[in-house]
């Protein structure tokens, strides 16, 4: 390696934390951990995990999971977690699939969540806020488990070169590969959009049928 001026990428030892929960803003209660959870868009969890790059830096990933479909609705990645980039994420889900009013958004109660600006896209979609439980990790698992499969799959303790390069990979895994193919265990074994797609027909036939049954 010195012969050919070659240098090992070790990307910086420590793990930057991505919640800070001391951040003085007012906290929203867990709504979920009572909610059953019936129909898509009715629950989406949210999350935010670093992503190791060449240089040394990071990168931070931010994603909006679909509850009931387990299906990425919506993401961003920047070079910072500023709250710019989950209400980027949770924008993208609102101009791709429009979830009604009363739908429930829940994260961990880091102070991005707690911004002003994203709690006025949430007022002004009609959505409702929840938080996770102080101490309670188990709160928002669905969205950590999320990201350890992602890692494990996309990554395997390897690291992306820049920026672009973790939108451009990450854009193939969700995109091509984690929403139209990946199975789920916890939805019978086929992916989210087949998931989606099915109960939606499978609902259509019911309220197809009711109106025979009521006419």
């Amino acid at each position: 390696m010195q012969a050919e001026q070659l240098h090992a990428i070790q990307p910086k030892s420590f793990v930057p934390r991505t919640t800070n929960s001391k951040h003085g803003g007012r906290m929203s209660p867990n709504l979920l951990a009572d909610l059953e959870i019936t129909r898509p868009h009715q629950a989406y969890v949210g999350d935010i995990t670093y992503l190791p790059l060449a240089t040394g830096e990071w990168a931070y990933l931010a994603t909006w999971l679909d509850l009931f479909t387990r299906r990425i609705v919506g993401w961003a990645i920047a070079d910072n977690m500023e709250a710019s980039l989950i209400i980027r994420a949770l924008q993208q889900a609102i101009v791709r699939l429009s979830p009604p009013r009363g739908l429930l958004v829940h994260s961990d109660r880091g102070g991005q969540y707690a911004d002003s600006g994203f709690r006025a896209l949430l007022t002004a979609q009609g959505f409702q806020q929840s938080m996770s439980r102080a101490g309670e990790t188990y709160d928002n698992a669905y969205a950590e488990s999320l990201f350890s499969r992602y890692k494990a799959e996309l990554l395997d303790d390897g690291i992306f070169r820049d920026v672009g390069e973790a939108e451009l990979e990450t854009f193939d895994y969700i995109e091509r590969y984690y929403n139209p193919i990946r199975r789920h265990s916890a939805i019978g074994y086929v992916s989210p959009i087949d998931f989606e797609r099915a109960y939606c027909q499978r609902t259509k036939i019911d309220s197809k049928t009711n109106e025979r049954d009521n006419s």
